[in-house]
């Protein structure tokens, strides 16, 4: 009892930073950067920010901790399992889109594409995270997939997932700072290392999302917080595992 409370807090401190941080990329981008647009202009870019946090992080991490819900450990896993793909996937769709947006600013304002490391960490995140999802799909959501290449694929599915977090985390963070970075010292009266308010807005959305990483790390780190393997379901594994090594 005292786990699942401790785990409601925790979670609802997930869900409040996580609307915290696309408040505030919404509002970084409508109030400081001049709204939204879809006409390859710099109001187009403004979307790129947006839905990157909004699903590279906000979306994605809340889908990675959807199985730790006590609630749903007693529902079918199969259902759950749609929940986590379907959201990874939503997450998944607002990333491309998000950098449909930024190619296509780039084109519309002449600029060059893919020369800094924050565009560099960010596709890979982006590949990574389509080809995780179609393992996952193959993998978790196939009937027909074998038992010998769910258990083969699930600790690689947990790790590369965490890691897709950690690089989703980096790209977003680089990302604030080069916005800035180009965004004040190329057209503001009020450089950068000036720290105007914009910057400390923009910098505080930067905590908000390492803070947010921050706790979705610590739900899943929590062993008492993982969903229990169904008897069925460990016998199959453990035979799977038995008949590989044999």
């Amino acid at each position: 009892m005292r786990s699942s409370v401790l785990f409601y807090l925790t979670y609802t401190l997930c869900l409040s930073l996580g609307l915290l941080c696309v408040l505030f990329v919404s509002y970084w981008s409508s109030h400081w950067r001049g709204g939204f647009a879809w006409d390859y202009s710099a109001l187009e870019f403004n979307w790129h920010p947006v839905l990157m946090v909004s699903g590279m992080v906000v979306l994605y991490g809340n889908a990675a901790v959807v199985y730790r819900a006590p609630f749903t450990w007693k529902q079918n896993k199969l259902t759950w399992k749609l929940v986590h793909g379907g959201l990874m996937f939503l997450a998944l769709l607002l990333s491309i889109v998000g950098l449909c947006a930024v190619f296509d600013s780039h084109k519309g304002l002449n600029l060059p594409n893919m020369y800094s490391l924050h565009s560099w960490v960010g596709i890979c995140t982006v590949a990574m995270f389509a080809l995780q999802w179609i393992l996952g799909l193959a993998g978790f959501l196939f009937p027909c997939s074998p038992l010998w290449f769910r258990s083969s694929l699930k600790p690689i599915h947990i790790w590369v997932g965490k890691a897709i977090l950690i690089l989703g985390l980096a790209s977003c963070i680089s990302g604030i700072d080069e916005n800035l970075l180009l965004a004040l010292n190329e057209s503001s009266a009020e450089p950068y290392n000036s720290l105007p308010l914009e910057a400390r807005f923009a910098n505080s959305l930067g905590i908000l999302i390492v803070a947010f990483v921050l706790v979705v790390f610590g739900i899943l780190s929590k062993d008492k917080w993982q969903r229990p393997e169904a008897d069925g379901e460990s016998f199959h594994l453990l035979h799977t595992e038995d008949n590989t090594r044999n």
